[in-house]
């Protein structure tokens, strides 16, 4: 059923004054509340990060996420521990093991990264508790 006359000016003033202002800066209070990073993505102090993960600056970028896991159990779901060779920061290398996204595609690892510090879905990470199949979202080294 068309809006009549009377019934359209009501519904275009809506937005209009006072409630334009409360929707702009509801809609500016949620996008800017959320502002801690998922695992996986950029980061450049442990306070980007949700909850327990840290930045982890070896990798290009940061990294949101775990390290020091033991098994997959260790690891927030959708995620696999995997054993990493990574940069110190005194230039020299390391092997460590942390929880990375499980993946099968690249894309899959990138919708908050940078194509400067893009993950890979790699195929041959080296998952603590057996490939089983999976591929995981590993982000280059050197932060």
């Amino acid at each position: 059923m068309p809006l009549t006359s009377p019934q359209v000016e009501r519904y275009s003033g809506f937005m209009n004054g006072p409630a334009s202002a409360l929707f702009g800066a509801s809609l500016l209070l949620l996008v800017s509340c959320g502002g801690k990073a998922g695992l996986g993505t950029t980061c450049a102090v442990d306070g980007d990060c949700e909850s327990v993960q840290k930045c982890l600056l070896e990798f290009k970028g940061g990294y949101c996420g775990l390290r020091d896991c033991v098994h997959d159990t260790d690891c927030p779901s959708n995620t696999a521990c995997v054993e990493v060779q990574a940069a110190n920061q005194d230039g020299g290398a390391s092997t460590s093991n942390y929880c990375f996204l499980v993946c099968s595609m690249k894309d899959e690892c990138n919708h908050d990264r940078p194509a400067t510090s893009e993950s890979n879905c790699s195929s041959t990470a080296v998952f603590v508790d057996g490939t089983n199949g999976r591929k995981a979202c590993v982000p280059p080294s050197g932060g």
